[in-house]
């Protein structure tokens, strides 16, 4: 979220705001991360209700801003039919493998244990099944012999920061370009 929220405001994302920044925690780190550079937040907290129910909530913010793109980012829920029928092929992720390959959960474990000698993130296009949207961009890392969970986790994480600006430019001026042929 800070990369996509420093790009923007570096001009690197041309066109584009961070319109709110949601959470579902209110101690996320995002949150301050996203008060600190003058974005607007808010947390709507689960409450005991159920998915449909919080996802609503979040659907109505959303609406009522007009939000055109949704980007998750550490966001570790899995989002209703109703979300994602809200914003077709307007929710993206980014993920710490290489997909198809290890989603969910401890990507970089998996690669570990797999024994894979390349990993690396995938931004997506969110849908109905967990980490299986369509690709928008890969960007590989190398697994070294002496990598941990830690150091592959942090050398992914520098590559996702590249790759989440990279896709979110690149929608942004496709959009554009769309908007002035229609």
């Amino acid at each position: 979220m800070v990369a996509l929220v420093d790009a923007v405001k570096r001009g690197e994302i041309p066109d584009s705001e961070i319109a709110i920044v949601i959470s579902d925690k209110p101690n996320a780190a995002g949150i301050e991360k996203a008060r600190e550079r003058d974005v607007k937040t808010i947390v709507i907290e689960r409450r005991g209700r159920t998915r449909e129910q919080h996802d609503a909530e979040i659907i109505a913010e959303l609406s009522r801003r007009g939000v055109e793109l949704i980007c998750l980012a550490g966001y570790m829920r899995l989002l209703s039919c109703d979300f994602i029928q809200a914003f077709p092929d307007r929710i993206i992720n980014i993920h710490p493998s290489l997909l198809p390959a290890f989603p969910g959960l401890d990507a970089q474990r998996q690669a570990l244990e797999h024994g894979v000698k390349v990993t690396g993130c995938t931004v997506h296009f969110v849908n109905e099944e967990l980490d299986a949207g369509p690709v928008i961009l890969q960007r590989a890392v190398e697994v070294r012999d002496d990598d941990t969970v830690e150091t592959l986790s942090s050398r992914i994480l520098e590559q996702e920061h590249a790759a989440y600006v990279e896709a979110v430019k690149t929608l942004v001026a496709a959009h554009r370009t769309n908007a002035l042929t229609a």
